[in-house]
C-alpha cells in the first residue's frame, strides 16, 4: 500500500510531464529550498532533508540530466521517461531513474509516453515490481499494447489477444 500511495504521489501535482515554469532559490547548479517552493522549470528535484527549513522538510533541486534519480513527488521534465524504482530511495520516500526517451527503452507504469513513441510490451515485474512497458517510436506494422498512444497519420487495426504479454496488442499501420 505504502508503494502505491508513492507512485500515487510522484504522478499527481507537478508530475504532469512537463516542470513547472517557476523560480526559486536553487542555483543555475542546484540548491536547496524549503518544502512548498517551486520547481523551476527544467529542474528535478533529487534529495529529500526531513529536519531541514525548521523542520518543515527541505528538497534539493538541480537541473535534469540523462540518468539522474529523483525524489517520488518530482517534476518529470518533458523528453523524459521514468525507468527504474528504488522504494527506499530519496531518504526513505522513494525515488525514480530518469532517462532521456529512446526507441527501445523499458519505462515503469505511470511513466509519459513521449511524443512519437508508443508502447509494445509489458513487463509485471519490471521496475521492482511496479509494472514496466516497452517503448518504441512508432512505425508502419508495430504491434502496441492497450493504452499506447497512436500517433496522427496511423491506425489500429487486427487484435492478437496473447500479444503485449497477454494484456492483448493492436497492428498499427499507417492510415
Amino acid at each position: 500500500m505504502g508503494a502505491v500511495a508513492l507512485i500515487a504521489t510522484v504522478f499527481t501535482g507537478a508530475a504532469t510531464g512537463t516542470a513547472t515554469a517557476a523560480t526559486s532559490s536553487a542555483s543555475r547548479a542546484g540548491g536547496w529550498s524549503c518544502s512548498g517552493a517551486p520547481v523551476p522549470a527544467g529542474y528535478v528535484i533529487t534529495n529529500y532533508n526531513r529536519s531541514g527549513c525548521n523542520g518543515a522538510g527541505a528538497w534539493y533541486q538541480e537541473p535534469v540530466r540523462d540518468g539522474i534519480w529523483t525524489c517520488s513527488g518530482s517534476p518529470i521534465v518533458s523528453g523524459y521517461v521514468i525507468s527504474n524504482y528504488n522504494r527506499l530511495g530519496c531518504n526513505g520516500i522513494g525515488a525514480w531513474y530518469h532517462q532521456l526517451a529512446r526507441d527501445g527503452i523499458w519505462t515503469c507504469a505511470g511513466s509519459p509516453i513521449v511524443s512519437g513513441y508508443v508502447v509494445t510490451n509489458y513487463n509485471r515485474s519490471g521496475c521492482n515490481g511496479i509494472g514496466a512497458w516497452f517503448h518504441q517510436l512508432v512505425r508502419n506494422g508495430i504491434w502496441t499494447c492497450p493504452g499506447s498512444p497512436i500517433p496522427p497519420g496511423y491506425r489500429s487495426t487486427t487484435y492478437n489477444a496473447g500479444g503485449c504479454s497477454g494484456l492483448g496488442a493492436w497492428y498499427t499501420v499507417r492510415a
